[in-house]
């Protein structure tokens, strides 16, 4: 009996222990739960840009024997309109033998919008093309094909719509530099055309200052600062992945307190995320216009890829505002119709051309040299 008590009462007590270390426990658990957490990083939708700032850039002076090197806009124009000719392009040889000898016909002029609509012109500005001519033939009397030459080179020109603005915003306005985003899908050659661009801007005189805004791109920074270096133009960049819209902001910020006269800024070309990337140009323009104005927006657009192109053309319209065109390897495999093309579908103007791999082969678009290089006048 007295054995069963002390049995039973140890029991008790173990139990008793056992309860009691339980609600410890569960005080103790409470008690941790109960701490504050350590607060969430701050989340915004602009990029923190004074915490990791670039390091200022002593930017250095093009040398007289560099400026020597890149050739004018004359020289430039000069060469790449031969290469436009006759023994070039498709559309160029193909309006060679149009012009040939024999006397216009009903076949003639369909062999005529045939031709334009092959070189990407595109089917209904073909056919006005096309309905000037005949109409500008049968008042100037002409019936013969080898005559048809300054007639088409007129409409040609119409058609290009001369009085448009292909000047470049390359000088300092209100003691500020002007700023030029370079937009464009990648495989464009959108970088390298930034730097044939510097190229062309030191060839005019003026201080330039490269922003390598696509950091997304493997090598691209590193193709950037080869273009700059080649032409003594200083680059900005960030690592690898940083946050387009602060290497933008870096860079004009330099640009501003160096007081140049241009800066160029390249940026990311994925398309396969349509609304990502435009959100993320408006990003980089929202930004940069902290301290300077965005004056140019070229659509670089690679011309062999014709109606692709065009449609490139659109979505960046859509999202930015495009203020002209960069066409880019306008050499033998493209159809060169796609400058009047994209023209038509933009309402903005082809301001710059590239034919080649040189680093001078980049030029302001001509209207009427490039009507006579296609027509055979040039």
């Amino acid at each position: 009996m007295t054995m069963s008590v002390v049995t039973l009462v140890s029991t008790i007590v173990a139990l008793t222990v056992l309860v009691a270390s339980v609600v410890l426990l569960t005080v103790r658990g409470r008690s941790r739960s109960a701490e504050p957490l350590p607060p969430s990083p701050r989340v915004t939708s602009e990029p923190e840009l004074i915490g990791e700032s670039l390091p200022a850039v002593e930017l250095p002076m093009v040398d007289d024997a560099s400026s020597q090197q890149v050739d004018s806009d004359a020289r430039r124009w000069s060469r790449l309109a031969s290469r436009l000719s006759a023994s070039s392009t498709a559309l160029a040889r193909g309006l060679t033998t149009l012009l040939g000898d024999g006397a216009l016909s009903e076949s003639t002029w369909e062999e005529f919008v045939d031709l334009l609509v092959m070189a990407d012109v595109g089917v209904e500005l073909s056919q006005e093309i096309v309905d000037a001519m005949r109409q500008r033939a049968r008042q100037e009397g002409v019936t013969q094909a080898e005559d048809l030459r300054p007639v088409l080179r007129r409409c040609l020109v119409e058609a290009l719509e001369p009085h448009m603005d292909r000047s470049l915003a390359d000088d300092r306005i209100d003691d500020q530099p002007s700023v030029i985003l370079m937009v464009g899908v990648n495989g464009t050659g959108k970088t390298t055309t930034t730097g044939k661009l510097a190229r062309l801007l030191v060839a005019r005189d003026r201080d330039v200052l490269l922003g390598a805004a696509d950091t997304f791109r493997a090598a691209a920074t590193e193709q950037l600062q080869v273009w700059g270096d080649r032409s003594g133009v200083p680059v900005i960049h960030g690592a690898q992945g940083a946050d387009p819209a602060s290497v933008a902001f870096e860079a004009v910020k330099a640009g501003v307190e160096h007081e140049v006269d241009v800066i160029v800024i390249d940026t990311a070309g994925r398309l396969h995320n349509r609304s990502a990337l435009m959100d993320e140009l408006a990003k980089v323009r929202r930004v940069i216009e902290r301290s300077a104005p965005v004056r140019e927006v070229l659509l670089v657009i690679d011309a062999t890829t014709g109606q692709n192109g065009l449609e490139q053309a659109r979505v960046f319209a859509e999202a930015v505002a495009v203020t002209g065109v960069v066409l880019t390897k306008l050499d033998g495999s493209a159809k060169g119709g796609i400058v009047l093309a994209v023209q038509r579908q933009l309402g903005v103007p082809v301001k710059l051309v590239g034919l080649g791999e040189g680093p001078d082969d980049l030029a302001v678009f001509d209207a009427e040299g490039f009507a006579d290089a296609l027509t055979g006048d040039a």
